[in-house]
């Protein structure tokens, strides 16, 4: 009971921890196509947070800055209290510490995979983080039954289907074992039961304590893949943020940000709305 107890109380400390600090973060594409319009949020260790919004409302570009691609023109993002600047990632240390822990799942699979071979794109992460060999072949294997995809490693990544790419750029970023996951509309182009199986594995991770942050427009999926939501709006700023029951309850929110649309349908006894995801 003691042990119980305490791994509670472990995971309730954990989740107090701040990953991520955004303090009014402004930026622009060639300091001209305003992509962000002063975003504050703060992301805790262990939660699960799903980014919705239009296409061009500032979902991709966040994710970028959140994984030190790119840096904010204004304002700050912390993690784990130290600001993310490109002076940052010049520190060898921090950099490979940051590149350990915080993995990224772009939206195009083709921009992740680039071996000659699945089993050697799956490989390349861990292998330049200074993963020994003998621990890159067992993540390997763990990986290719856990995603199905053992048929897969002796062949070209370009020659698969966009779900199998999708589930290999996965096995890339899960081989170097990151506490943070970052995901750019992972769903999309994927049938109902790989997005299925994409769904059960974001769950198993989020309950072995992974920080998960998904941008989407699939918000079918933000109940089983959030605990808070984030809407962005066409100014590039947050809307609003809650739980997926409080978001997707607020019909005239969606609608106004272009992420609903109503059908009204007849029957010959009552009239319902059904509300649907647009196709962006």
């Amino acid at each position: 009971m003691d042990r119980i107890l305490s791994e509670t109380t472990k995971n309730q400390e954990l989740r107090t921890k701040n990953i991520f600090a955004c303090r009014d973060v402004h930026y622009s594409y060639q300091g001209k196509f305003p992509a962000l319009g002063g975003v504050d949020m703060t992301i805790c260790a262990g939660e699960r947070i799903a980014l919705v919004g239009a296409n061009g409302s500032g979902k991709s570009t966040l994710l970028n800055l959140l994984d030190g691609l790119i840096f904010p023109d204004a304002g700050s993002i912390h993690y784990l209290g130290r600001e993310l600047t490109e002076a940052a990632f010049l520190d060898q240390d921090f950099s490979i510490a940051f590149r350990k822990h915080v993995g990224f799942i772009f939206q195009n699979p083709d921009v992740q995979l680039f071996c000659p071979t699945v089993r050697e794109d799956i490989a390349f992460g861990p292998l330049q983080l200074g993963v020994p060999e003998t621990e890159v072949r067992n993540r390997l294997e763990k990986l290719a039954k856990m995603l199905q995809i053992g048929h897969l490693l002796d062949r070209s990544p370009h020659q698969l289907s966009v779900g199998e790419k999708r589930k290999v750029s996965f096995a890339t970023v899960l081989a170097i074992e990151p506490d943070v996951l970052l995901l750019d509309e992972p769903t999309a182009g994927l049938d109902p039961q790989t997005t299925t199986h994409l769904i059960d594995m974001l769950v198993h991770a989020s309950e072995a304590g992974k920080t998960i942050i998904t941008a989407t427009h699939d918000l079918h999926t933000i109940t089983d893949i959030a605990d808070r939501v984030y809407v962005f709006g066409r100014d590039k700023r947050l809307a609003a943020s809650g739980t997926p029951a409080e978001i997707l309850a607020n019909h005239d929110l969606l609608q106004t940000n272009n992420l609903l649309h109503a059908h009204f349908h007849h029957s010959r006894d009552h009239h319902k709305y059904r509300w649907e995801s647009q196709e962006n």
